[in-house]
This record gives C-alpha cells, structure tokens and sequence, in this order.
C-alpha cells in the first residue's frame, strides 16, 4: 500500500506558496467554504467600491433609484463570482487554467491576457487611491513617495501566497467592517443634509444602466480569478456552500460601501479635491482612522489583484517564478500610478465599463460549459484550441460592439438608444447561447466523444 504524501504547505501562513497554475494535490487541500466569505467580504471592504458611490451622485441620480441599480448590480456580480468560485474545489485549479478545459491551452491565453490587463489595471486604481488617502493623511508625503510604500506591502503579501492572503482578508473583513460600521453611523447622522438631495438626473434610464454596469463589472471582474482562491478546498466541498459564501460576502461589502460613498458624495459636494479628501473631511474627528481603513482595504484588494496577476501570466505559460511575476507587476502598477492619477473618476468609471466587455463572454461560456453541459471533472483537456468556446467567445465579444457606450467609442446601436450600454448584456446572452448551440449541433454530428 503506497504511503500517503505529507502536506509541504498545507494551512501554514507565513510559508511562501510553493504552488503555482499546478493543480493542488489532495494531501494539500485545506480550509472550508467560511473562508471565501471572508475573503471577498475583506477584499471588497476597499477603495474601488466606495469611489463607485460618487458615480450616481456625479450622474444626478435619485436615491431610491441610485440604490436599486446598485443592488442590482452587485447581485448579478455576486452570483457570477459566486458560480466561479465553486469550480475552485472540483478543478483544484486557478481559474484562468480551468478556462483551459473550454477554451483550449492556446485559446485560453486571450483570457489569460485580457486578465493581465485587467489585474494591472485593478491594481493601478487602488494603488492611486490609496495613495491620495496617505496624502490626505500625511500632506508632506509626496504621491510618488505614498505609492512606493503601498506597493511594497502589497507586494509582500501577494508574494507570501493564498494562505497568507486568506489570512489577511480574515483580520481585514473584521477591522474593515468595524470602521465602516462606525463611518455608516456618521454619515447618517447627517440626514437631514442627505435628505435633503434631489435629482437632477433627465435620463434616467441611461443613469441605471450606467450604474448597473459600473457596479456589476466591478464585482463581475473577480470572476476570472475566483477559483484561485477556493481551488486548496477540498473535492468534496459542497458547490452551493462555497459559491453562496463567495457571493454573499462579496455582495455585502460591495453594496454596502457603494451606498456610503453615496453618502459621502453628498455630504461633501463641491469640497473636497477627490473621493478619499471627501471622506477625511466629512468624517471629522473620525477621518483620519476611516481614511486609514480606505488605505488597508486597498492592500486587501490589491493583494489579490497582484497574486492573480502573476497567475494569469503562468497561464500564457511563460515560466517565471511567481515571486518574480508579482515584483514586475508591481513595478508596471507603480509606473501606471505616477502617470495615471490625474482625471481619476472619469478614468475609473470608463475603466470599469471596458473591463466587463471582455469577461461577459468569457462568463457566457464558462458557465454554459460548467453549469448547463455538466463539464465537472477535475482535468483539463491539452488541446490547443476547443474551437466551440473559443469562438463563441470571440463572437460574444464581437457582436457586443454595436451596443457599447463610453467616452473612446459609442456603437450605432447604443447611439440611436441615447447612449444605453446594452453590450454586457449581449455578449454574455450571445457566447452562452452560441457555445451550447455549436456543442449541441456538433455532438450529434460526431458523437458524444467530439472536442470540436
């Protein structure tokens, strides 16, 4: 009887993460479905959601209304992140990998790519928000200065690896949720300034739907690396536990901190120079401990961000320790900080509309290849190319086009529609609908055993 492997990482914290893209072994599986709740409810207590408040606010928008798409945004996110979660434990693998078993080796560095882009992208963000919350703490300290010091503790905690950052979403979700508890207390105490905002907003619709889109793409976006963070789970770990913990904390802490960057929006219009300035003023004798929190939940966020990161470059197999992938993004993070901070709202919200135009389609097969077809094994197929999803996904993407809306392109579509984005809506319903069709039709042309 061969003799059971020993754990080499098991659940230790401050052990670097010998691990990679490799599928994790059975003798290291570890952890329970508790801790997707604190993880994404740790990482989404952050900077990013709060600054999405000021968006509905900035579009005139009504609170009632404002509050509606945002729930509606975050529930529709929070299921996708939830339902890429629970492929963590059935794979052992990282997302961008198990998109592999649909997309095809090859095919799947596009997503592995557009990835990259993307956790940059996340990464720079926070790291310019954080960075104006050091300034509004210590005005001496110069932004380029505040920025260094963010991307070191960031980069460590990336580089220590996935027990190390579940760790620190654990105390995060605690300290974060405490402060923003007591920040919530404060800004309601304001409630007769509060009430006392009115719409100005003249296209409502187009308001919702921008709100909608913002929201969900935000929390949408953690989609492609969802499963790296659940893949040490065990096999046996119940699907439904695992996405419903992964979706209710990050639905929670989403939500929540965009409805408090609404209130703060409000109680501190016309002055204050950024979202974070906002919040130090608004907050009184309260500001400097809440702009600190901002400060911490940006580390959570970004944490993820640059672990994933290096895993989506290990997905183009390019064969650079992942230390080393976390330090090069740190440095391109860092450099897109110093030239990106100004401008930092319009930015961010065109950013956010841009990211979801790609992983809509990307979710529209993964999910039709997962959920509808059953595909629930933990091996990945070494073709390279499944032709079915990797050009569902290239239609979805396509089609999708007519239908966007932001300041580098409108579609026709959404033109005649007075500026209504339709397009993450699209290229979703398209690669879904088109990957089942085309799996359907060339099944029973070939049998059941076609990879096409």
């Amino acid at each position: 009887m061969a003799q059971q492997r020993q754990a080499v990482y098991g659940d230790k914290v401050m052990k670097v993460e010998p691990f990679s893209v490799e599928k994790v072994p059975q003798q290291e599986r570890h952890g329970n479905s508790f801790g997707q709740f604190t993880l994404w409810l740790g990482s989404n207590l952050t900077i990013a959601d709060y600054a999405l408040g000021f968006i509905p606010v900035s579009l005139g928008m009504s609170w009632i209304w404002a509050i509606i798409a945002i729930l509606i945004g975050n529930i529709v996110g929070a299921l996708v992140l939830g339902l890429c979660s629970a492929m963590g434990p059935a794979y052992g693998l990282p997302q961008l990998i198990i998109t592999r078993a649909t997309f095809g080796r090859v095919g799947g560095y596009v997503p592995g790519l557009l990835n990259f882009v993307s956790t940059i992208g996340w990464f720079t963000v926070n790291n310019i928000l954080g960075s104006f919350g050091l300034h509004a703490l210590f005005p001496s300290l110069p932004f380029a200065a505040a920025s260094v010091i963010l991307v070191v503790v960031q980069g460590v905690v990336a580089m220590l690896g996935h027990n190390f950052i579940h760790a620190y979403e654990r105390v995060m979700s605690v300290v974060l949720g405490i402060v923003f508890a007591i920040v919530t207390i404060i800004s309601l105490a304001h409630w007769s300034k509060l009430s006392a905002y009115h719409a100005t907003n003249h296209n409502l619709a187009l308001g919702i739907m921008v709100v909608i889109g913002a929201t969900f793409s935000y929390l949408g976006s953690w989609g492609p690396y969802a499963s790296d963070y659940s893949r040490y789970l065990s096999p046996q770990a119940s699907k439904a536990r695992v996405g419903f913990a992964a979706a209710i904390g990050s639905f929670i802490a989403s939500a929540w901190l965009e409805i408090v960057g609404m209130f703060v929006a409000v109680l501190a219009a016309g002055h204050s120079a950024n979202s974070i300035d906002a919040l130090h003023r608004t907050m009184g004798g309260f500001g400097g401990v809440a702009t600190v929190a901002i400060i911490l939940g940006g580390t959570a966020a970004d944490a993820i961000n640059l672990y994933s990161n290096s895993l989506s470059v290990r997905a183009l197999d390019i064969k650079i320790p992942r230390w080393l992938l976390v330090v090069l993004a740190s440095v391109i993070g860092l450099i897109l900080s110093l030239l990106g901070r100004g401008q930092f709202e319009s930015n961010f919200e065109n950013f956010l509309l841009l990211i979801g135009y790609w992983i809509t389609p990307w979710m529209g097969v993964l999910l039709a290849d997962f959920y509808v077809r059953n595909r629930q094994s933990g091996d990945v197929e070494p073709r390279s190319f499944h032709w079915a999803g990797f050009i569902s996904f290239l239609v979805g993407i396509v089609v999708s086009i007519p239908f966007m809306d932001n300041t580098l392109y409108e579609g026709p579509i959404s033109a005649a529609w007075h500026g209504l984005d339709l397009a993450f809506y699209v290229g979703f319903f398209v690669s879904f609908v088109l990957y089942l069709a085309i799996k359907r039709s060339t099944g029973r042309k070939y049998g059941a055993s076609s990879t096409f």
